[in-house]
C-alpha cells in the first residue's frame, strides 16, 4: 500500500501550541504562568482537593469530631492523598501493577485470618485489635513486596499479536507511463483479472503530462490517451487506484525513481518498456509486462493447420505476402505477393517467437471440396504499433 504525504504551508500553524500560545504536550511543562515551578492548573486542582475534603469532614463530623477539628482532619486526609500522589508519580508501571496485586493478595490473606480470629473465645476488643492489625499488616506487606518485585513482570513472556502472513498481503502494482499510454491495462482491469492496489506515482503523472503537452502531434496524442486511460480507470468502482506522493530524492530519471520506489515499498511494476523491464528484473524487481501477457494469450497455431487471411502488403522476399491476425500477429505467406488485398486460404508451415511477438509462416494451399474447413478466418487488420 503507498502513503500520501501532507505538505504544510509556511503560513499555517505548526501545531496546537500556535493556536493557544503555549505547549499542549502533556509530557512537557507549559510555557504559561508558573508558581514554584508549576502551572496554575496544577495548584488549582490541589487546592480544590484540600477544600473539598475540609468541607466534607466539617459537614459530616466523622468519629464524633465537629467544627474546626473536623476540618483539620479533612486537611490531614488531603495531605496524605497528595503525598501518596507524589510517590505514585515517581513509580514505574511495573511497580504499580506489582503493588496492586500484592495489596490484593495481602487483603485476601488478612480476610482468612479474620475468619479464624472470629471463631476464637477471645474478648471482643482483642478480636477487633487482631483483625485490624492483620488487615493493615498484610495489606502493607503485600503493597511493599509487590512493588519491589514488580520489575519481574517485565520478564514474563506475553502472547504476541497474530501476524498476517506476508503471502496474504498483496504487493502494490506501480503503473509506468508506457503502460498507461498503451491503454490495454484498462481493458485488463475491466475484466477483473488484475486485483489489488494500483499505484500511480506523481512523478509518472508529471512525465505523462509533459508528453501530453509536447509540440509533436504523435507524442501529444499518446500523452492524452494515457491521461484518458487513468480517468477511465478511476471510474471503476471496484478498482483501488491511488495517486502516490512518494518521491525518490537524488534521482532524476523516472525509470530509476520507479525502480527505487518499487524496491522500498516491495511493489511490482506494470510496464511495456523493454529496457525498464530488463533493468528492473536484473535488480530483482517483479515486472508485469502487458506485451508478454498479450503474447501468452494468443491462440496456439500448429504447423499443418489451415487459415484464411487477407493479404495486405508485400513481404521481404519477392514472392511473399504479409497478413495480420486480429491480435496483430504477423503472417508471412509464400507465393501470396500477387494476391494483395485478397482473402486466401493458407496452411501453416512454422511459427517463430521473437522479442516483438509471434510470427506465423505459411504457404498458399490449393484444396478441393473435400478439404477440411479453415480453422481461422481473419478479415484483416493493420498491426498495432
Amino acid at each position: 500500500m503507498g502513503q500520501l504525504k501532507v505538505h504544510r504551508r509556511a503560513s499555517a500553524p505548526q501545531n496546537m501550541a500556535d493556536y493557544f500560545g503555549a505547549s499542549v504536550n502533556p509530557g512537557k511543562p507549559s510555557s504559561g504562568r508558573r508558581f514554584l515551578g508549576q502551572t496554575w492548573d496544577f495548584w488549582a486542582m490541589r487546592v480544590a482537593l484540600v477544600g473539598a475534603t475540609c468541607v466534607l469532614c466539617y459537614n459530616l463530623g466523622p468519629f464524633g469530631i465537629h467544627g474546626l477539628p473536623a476540618a483539620g482532619l479533612g486537611f490531614l486526609v488531603a495531605m496524605v492523598i497528595l503525598l501518596a500522589e507524589l510517590r505514585l508519580r515517581r513509580a514505574e508501571i511495573s511497580g504499580l501493577v506489582g503493588g496492586t496485586c500484592g495489596a490484593a493478595l495481602g487483603l485476601l490473606a488478612s480476610l482468612l485470618i479474620t475468619l479464624v480470629i472470629s471463631r476464637t473465645a477471645e474478648p471482643e476488643p482483642t478480636k477487633s485489635f487482631l483483625e485490624f492489625t492483620s488487615l493493615f499488616a498484610f495489606g502493607y506487606l503485600g503493597l511493599v513486596v509487590g512493588s519491589s518485585k514488580g520489575s519481574a513482570l517485565r520478564h514474563i513472556p506475553l502472547p504476541r499479536s497474530v501476524e498476517v502472513p506476508a503471502a496474504a498481503v498483496q504487493p502494490m502494482k506501480l503503473l509506468d507511463t508506457s503502460a498507461m499510454i498503451d491503454g490495454r491495462i484498462a481493458d485488463i482491469c475491466e475484466t477483473h483479472f488484475l486485483d489489488g492496489t494500483l499505484g500511480v506515482p506523481r512523478f509518472v503523472l508529471h512525465e505523462l503530462q509533459q508528453v501530453a503537452d509536447s509540440s509533436d502531434t504523435l507524442k501529444r496524442q499518446r500523452g492524452r490517451r494515457g491521461l484518458e486511460v487513468i480517468e477511465r480507470m478511476q471510474k471503476m468502482s471496484w478498482l483501488d487506484l491511488r495517486v502516490l506522493d512518494d518521491d525518490v530524492p537524488g534521482t532524476g530519471a523516472v525509470d530509476q525513481k520507479l525502480i527505487e520506489l518499487a524496491r522500498s515499498t516491495h511493489s511490482k511494476i506494470v510496464t511495456n518498456d523493454f529496457n525498464l523491464n530488463k533493468v528492473a528484473r536484473v535488480q530483482g524487481i517483479s515486472i508485469l509486462n502487458v506485451n508478454e501477457l498479450a503474447n501468452a494469450m494468443k491462440p496456439a497455431v500448429l504447423p499443418g493447420e489451415f487459415m484464411r487471411v487477407l493479404i495486405l502488403k508485400e513481404g521481404k522476399e519477392p514472392t511473399q505476402g504479409v497478413a495480420y491476425l486480429d491480435d496483430g500477429t504477423m503472417v508471412v505467406v509464400d507465393g501470396a505477393r500477387r494476391h494483395i488485398n485478397r482473402t486466401i486460404d493458407i496452411v501453416v508451415t512454422s511459427t517463430h517467437q521473437t522479442p516483438a511477438g509471434k510470427m506465423i509462416f505459411g504457404r498458399m494451399e490449393e484444396r478441393g471440396d473435400a478439404a477440411p474447413a479453415p480453422r481461422f478466418e481473419v478479415t484483416g487488420s493493420s498491426p498495432t504499433l
